[in-house]
């Protein structure tokens, strides 16, 4: 998650005044990223959290060819259990970032985790308006799992069993308004994913798949919309669509802001070579769209 008033950190994230227990800092992707981690872990070392936020970090420089801010701090607490929760994102000083980690966490669940990508992600697009937030949010859930296949930390055969069975969640349902006007759970993350996932098939089949929507990220953050900068929605898009030479987000967003607009995502797995089976995905390599498929999360070098 990425916006939330500063004044209620307290509720979600019980941080001491007091010093924290330990620190570190990373140099990645032309950022500093400051660490503290107020919390004592019982299966984890302070080497295994570094590694976890610099694979974290590295995933999100691969995917825009920098890191998005030039200055971060994160600060980790601690929760009873295991697991990653309750991540926050704010422009603050740069960008800061907090999370808790389950005093029970073990390196291998922690080597697993997508929170961290998500919301370093957040730092890549500028703020808009609230009616936006499907944008925030569907960007950071769409982006993560790519970012990770292409720094090497995740296989391209989890994400698409994942979009397959949760996609589905972002279409609209009876009473929708739009994108803009519906602010369900569903719609806000897996909504504004699939606004995302069908940007990114059309620009690349109106480029011959020369680009797609990572080059229209790219293009915005090199631009200055970090999210240390307000932009309006729009103008945000234009710059994207110029870096594509396409009106692909501008078109698809006039189309789905104000209406449900009916997808037929079967369709789309078949087009794409994607066919899930038992839970398990398996790859039509001369599917109609494979090779879209294949260039979603194939690594795209850093701009010189």
């Amino acid at each position: 998650m990425r916006r939330f008033w500063l004044g209620t950190f307290l509720f979600f994230f019980p941080w001491c005044a007091s010093r924290a227990e330990s620190t570190f800092q990373l140099e990645i992707g032309g950022a500093h990223i400051e660490v503290a981690v107020n919390a004592n872990f019982r299966q984890l070392s302070d080497a295994e959290l570094k590694q976890w936020v610099h694979d974290a970090a590295d995933s999100v420089t691969t995917y825009y060819g920098h890191f998005p801010v030039s200055h971060l701090v994160l600060k980790i607490s601690s929760f009873d259990g295991a697991g990653v929760r309750s991540g926050r994102t704010f422009a603050k000083d740069g960008g800061l970032i907090m999370i808790r980690v389950g005093t029970e966490t073990s390196a291998g669940e922690l080597s697993q985790d997508w929170m961290m990508t998500h919301e370093m992600v957040h730092l890549a697009f500028p703020s808009v308006a609230d009616e936006h937030h499907w944008i925030e949010e569907g960007l950071s859930t769409y982006i993560e799992p790519i970012a990770r296949i292409q720094a090497g930390h995740l296989g391209a055969a989890s994400m698409w069993s994942d979009l397959v069975h949760d996609l589905p969640k972002g279409l609209p349902a009876a009473g929708d308004r739009g994108l803009d006007h519906t602010h369900t759970w569903g719609r806000t993350y897996w909504g504004g994913a699939l606004f995302c996932f069908l940007a990114d098939i059309q620009i690349r089949r109106e480029t011959k798949n020369g680009k797609g929507l990572q080059d229209a990220l790219r293009g915005i953050l090199d631009a200055g919309g970090n999210m240390e900068h307000d932009w309006e929605l729009e103008d945000a898009l234009r710059v994207g669509d110029r870096a594509t030479g396409t009106h692909v987000l501008m078109d698809l967003y006039r189309e789905m802001r104000d209406k449900p607009v009916e997808t037929n995502l079967d369709a789309l797995w078949q087009q794409l070579g994607v066919k899930l089976e038992k839970d398990a995905v398996r790859f039509q390599e001369d599917a109609e769209l494979a090779a879209i498929r294949r260039a979603i999360t194939a690594k795209v070098p850093a701009a010189k």
